[in-house]
């Protein structure tokens, strides 16, 4: 029986340490560890850029591999420890697209124009190019899949577009900013604890008919393209209530690593509201991510929607940082 490949499955741009053996351990040490940044990977070797740089490793070699949480910049406690742009990072994959290329560290992101996130370029870093000539290739992405460019540009709490230097060049071009939003961060536990458990919730892993039809309701739906992106993580739970045999409530929470899971999805039908069911939905996901050993949660919502805003604060949740997309 063949030995599964451990560099199987790593996603590009995360944070991996990769255990390799080393070409003539010399009577030393036989086993070298590289932790970094994933770069490439391909049939032959893959690359890691370590804080001592880039580190090529040939596949035949690597004995172990793994995801492990990006490097803490922040003091803390761990949901609040991580930069804005590794969050922005783990993010990618708890709603992930259907077709994604890399531009130098940018992430191009298309699933048929089914929402924002998963239709938008998340500018990680360098794009290897100068920046006009990197928005120009990303216009031209989009434009060969019928869609619209669009890009994601984050930044703390109540930071201005234009101040960012992608920012800037984009409403020069004729961008403009939509959907300003704030991304907040929470320990499962506590999200957990706080959970109202009075109302009867049904959480699957499977995405089930009822699920997606009760979704369908709140938002247009690209067949297809949503299974897609609502069944595209590492692993995702699904919450919903109901009441007469109708689902009234859902909720979704993508399962990523480094311990992180997101919340997306949550909708309580009008009529419905007020009876405590998306805190119930919520802290229902959250007891689950907490048994499969997740820590820390993130959502994101609108900076307008202070009902919202109040309802997770109650949860234990706190603004991370913000972010708009810039549309043309």
């Amino acid at each position: 029986m063949t030995a599964p490949d451990p560099v199987e499955g790593l996603p590009v741009g995360a944070r991996v340490v990769v255990r390799s053996r080393l070409a003539e351990p010399a009577g030393g040490p036989s086993l070298t560890d590289a932790v970094g940044t994933l770069v490439s990977v391909d049939t032959r070797s893959l690359v890691v850029d370590t804080r001592q740089g880039p580190v090529t490793i040939e596949r035949s070699r690597v004995v172990a591999a793994k995801v492990v949480p990006p490097r803490p910049s922040r003091r803390g406690a761990p949901h609040l420890a991580l930069s804005v742009e590794d969050l922005q990072r783990v993010m990618v994959e708890g709603w992930a697209p259907a077709e994604r290329a890399r531009l130098g560290d940018w992430v191009l992101r298309a699933a048929g124009g089914f929402t924002g996130r998963a239709n938008s370029v998340l500018p990680l870093g360098d794009p290897g190019l100068p920046l006009p000539d990197a928005v120009a290739r990303a216009e031209d992405w989009y434009a060969a899949r019928g869609l619209p460019p669009r890009f994601l540009v984050a930044g703390p709490v109540g930071f201005a577009v234009g101040e960012d230097r992608l920012g800037a060049l984009l409403l020069d071009r004729g961008y403009h900013e939509t959907n300003r939003s704030v991304v907040m961060t929470a320990a499962a536990q506590v999200v957990a604890d706080a959970g109202d458990g009075a109302a009867d919730v049904e959480v699957t892993e499977a995405l089930t008919p009822r699920w997606l039809d009760a979704y369908a309701r709140q938002r247009e739906v690209v067949p297809g393209a949503t299974e897609s992106v609502l069944t595209g993580s590492p692993g995702q739970l699904f919450a919903s209530a109901a009441t007469g045999g109708q689902v009234v409530a859902v909720a979704r929470l993508g399962l990523v690593a480094g311990g992180w899971a997101g919340l997306y999805g949550v909708w309580v039908g009008p009529e419905h509201r007020g009876q405590g069911l998306a805190r119930a939905l919520t802290g229902a996901l959250a007891a689950r991510a907490v048994a499969r050993g997740t820590r820390s949660l993130y959502l994101q919502t609108l900076h307008a929607n202070e009902p919202a805003v109040g309802l997770y604060s109650s949860l234990g949740f706190s603004p991370h940082h913000g972010y708009s997309y810039l549309d043309r």
